[in-house]
């Protein structure tokens, strides 16, 4: 008898993920790491704790197995399409309002996972979109994405759209803070956002134009949609940032820190240290006070850092998988909670102000805003964000 016993980890599970396997079976006795439970929930993927039995196969006789070849050479019969996981749906249209370095490295992103059985990119300069989606198709003859890529200038390429991510304005340059922009992007957003509104009113919309925060407030007044329909791109990034500086400092994989971040997407950042883990023990045991707080302001920085290096615009790789993360939970492809801005109405003792807080997602937006057990310190953080947004949009609370 074979007494060895196997670990399935984080990396199996992942595999099978990449594998397209919704079931992991593994033998009585190994050992499931929390990590790889934990990391198998958020990816729909089941884990079974022995290899399911096959079926026997079913015994024909000779008259019907004739009968049944037969009918397949009928030029009539179709093989039937295989069903795809309830948990997990695909999208029926993504539009893609601006195809900018975010716009189109997300393009790519969704093109590739197939998640959208069409997607639509609007950019108003003359080409541009449409280059992208010949560009897309043409590595479709490689990749084998069955999704259809269409692209222009008009807005009405939204219509019937599931979701509409939003990249479009006015990137950062070095030297200009986000708040900047928030003149020069809310004319855009406010045009876009009505147009939303008459060709897909059914949509949920992703903002990842910046400022993040104040472009999600002035998207839902434009649309006029429920708190619920309108997110923004934001604490997804600044988590993942996070989660990248924890890892560096205790030199360990970033797979092996969970973090998140709250608050805005700016300098009234909040990244939560209280509920960051390493390894699944909490940071302290790892790093530092001091450590910690330069962390905390690395992810703070962590945008404008790349500005400073690239000189001529922002991040866009980052913000496309970020991006990509949110509509991944809004599919069913991922589950659990994520970060995204949402205007909040009391939670967290917040009123009428947009912020980035952990959120669970579906098909129609926000399912649930979920308020987690902060410190004294963090919540207060989180709620000057609020009153710092709020003051910019030059909102009064509630």
């Amino acid at each position: 008898m074979n007494s060895q016993r196997t670990v399935i980890a984080e990396e199996q599970v992942r595999d099978a993920y990449r594998r397209g396997r919704l079931i992991l079976n593994y033998r009585p006795g190994d050992i499931v790491t929390a990590q790889a439970r934990d990391t198998a929930e958020r990816l729909n993927i089941r884990l079974v704790d022995q290899p399911q039995e096959s079926p026997p196969p079913v015994e024909a006789d000779g008259v019907t197995a004739t009968r049944r070849a037969l009918y397949r050479r009928n030029p009539g019969w179709a093989a039937s399409k295989s069903t795809a996981s309830s948990r997990a749906q695909t999208l029926t249209k993504l539009a893609l309002v601006g195809t900018g370095g975010v716009g189109s490295h997300l393009a790519h992103l969704a093109a590739n996972r197939q998640i959208a059985e069409e997607i639509s990119l609007i950019d108003i300069l003359p080409g541009a979109a449409e280059s992208i989606a010949l560009d897309l198709r043409h590595a479709s003859g490689i990749t084998g994405s069955m999704t259809r890529l269409n692209g222009g200038t008009s807005l009405d390429l939204v219509s019937d759209a599931s979701v509409v991510v939003v990249t479009a304005g006015r990137p950062r340059t070095p030297g200009m803070d986000r708040s900047d922009l928030h003149r020069i992007n809310a004319r855009v957003i406010q045009g876009v956002g009505e147009a939303i509104s008459t060709y897909a009113p059914q949509s949920v919309v992703i903002v990842v134009s910046n400022p993040v925060d104040e472009m999600t407030s002035v998207m839902l007044d434009a649309t006029g949609f429920d708190r619920e329909k309108v997110i923004g791109m934001a604490g997804s990034l600044d988590g993942a940032r996070f989660r990248d500086a924890l890892a560096q400092a205790a030199g360990v994989s970033v797979a092996d820190v969970n973090a998140m971040s709250l608050g805005s997407h700016g300098n009234e950042m909040v990244p939560i240290a209280s509920k960051a883990t390493i390894r699944e023990r909490p940071i302290g045991e790892f790093l530092n006070e001091e450590t910690i707080k330069s962390c905390r302001q690395i992810t703070i920085d962590g945008g404008a850092a790349v500005v400073r290096l690239r000189r001529t615009g922002s991040a866009t790789l980052a913000p496309a998988h970020a991006t990509l993360e949110l509509i991944l939970h809004i599919c069913g492809h991922l589950n659990g909670t994520i970060p995204a801005s949402v205007r909040l109405n009391g939670e967290y003792g917040i009123t009428n102000s947009v912020v980035a807080v952990p959120c669970k997602l579906s098909l129609n937006g926000v399912a649930e805003i979920v308020e987690l057990t902060l410190t004294d310190s963090e919540l207060q953080q989180l709620r000057r964000a609020a009153d710092a947004i709020r003051s910019r949009l030059g909102i009064r609370e509630s």
